[in-house]
C-alpha cells in the first residue's frame, strides 16, 4: 500500500475521531485520562446529628416545657483553608418566631490545633473546651449550648451547626457577648464556614 493512501486513512480516522469527540489517537495518555479530582473541601461532621435528621432528646433543651438532656452533640472539622489561625461553633435557628431567629450556642477562639468538639464540650462553665475557647451568650441569656425547644404545633425548625475558620487569633469581644456581637466579628474575620442543618419539631 503506497505512502500517500496510509497517510491520508490515517488522517480520515483522526478526522472521525474528532467529529465524534474522542481524543485523537497520538494524543498522549495525560491528555486522555479524567480531571484529578478537586482539593479536599472544609466539612463539618458529628455523629451524634445528622445532616436533615432529627434532634435526638439527649440535646434537646430543658426548659420551656422541653425535657431533653441538654447536652451539646459532638463535632468535628476537616479541610480548614491555609492560614486558618482559629475556629468558632455556632448553632443557630433561623425559624425561631422571633423576627431574628434563635442562637442556641455560640463558641469562639478555638485554637487552630482543633478539629473537633466532644459531646457535652457546650456546658456553661465550658470546662470541655479546648484551652482558650470561650463561649458568647446565646438567646437563652447565658453562655454555654442550649438545646432546641421550639414552640409545641410548629413544623418542625431547622438548626445550622456551623464551623467558621477565621484569620486572627481570637476575636476582640468582651466576656459573655451577645451572639449578634460575636457574629458580627466571625463574619468580619472568616477565611471558610462548613456548615449542616438538623431539624427538631414537638
Amino acid at each position: 500500500m503506497s505512502g500517500p493512501l496510509v497517510r491520508s486513512r490515517a488522517a480520515a480516522v483522526v478526522a472521525v475521531a474528532l467529529a465524534l469527540g474522542a481524543a485523537p489517537l497520538s494524543a498522549p495518555l495525560s491528555a486522555q485520562r479524567p480531571a484529578a479530582p478537586a482539593a479536599g473541601r472544609f466539612t463539618l461532621t458529628s455523629p451524634d446529628v445528622g445532616p436533615g435528621a432529627p434532634i435526638a432528646a439527649r440535646h434537646v433543651a430543658n426548659v420551656f416545657g422541653c425535657r431533653g438532656g441538654n447536652v451539646s452533640p459532638a463535632l468535628s472539622w476537616r479541610g480548614a483553608p491555609a492560614g486558618t489561625k482559629s475556629y468558632a461553633v455556632t448553632v443557630y435557628d433561623p425559624d425561631a418566631p422571633t423576627g431574628s431567629g434563635w442562637w442556641h450556642w455560640v463558641v469562639f477562639d478555638i485554637p487552630a490545633t482543633a478539629t473537633s468538639l466532644a459531646a457535652g464540650a457546650g456546658g456553661a462553665q465550658g470546662r470541655g473546651l479546648p484551652n482558650g475557647a470561650r463561649q458568647g451568650n446565646t438567646d437563652f441569656g447565658t453562655p454555654g449550648y442550649g438545646g432546641p425547644c421550639p414552640p409545641p404545633g410548629d413544623k418542625p425548625h431547622r438548626y445550622a451547626f456551623t464551623v467558621f475558620a477565621l484569620k486572627v487569633d481570637r476575636i476582640d469581644v468582651p466576656a459573655n457577648a451577645t451572639a449578634a456581637m460575636v457574629g458580627f466579628n466571625l463574619n468580619a474575620n472568616k477565611l471558610a464556614t462548613a456548615t449542616f442543618t438538623a431539624r427538631y419539631g414537638r
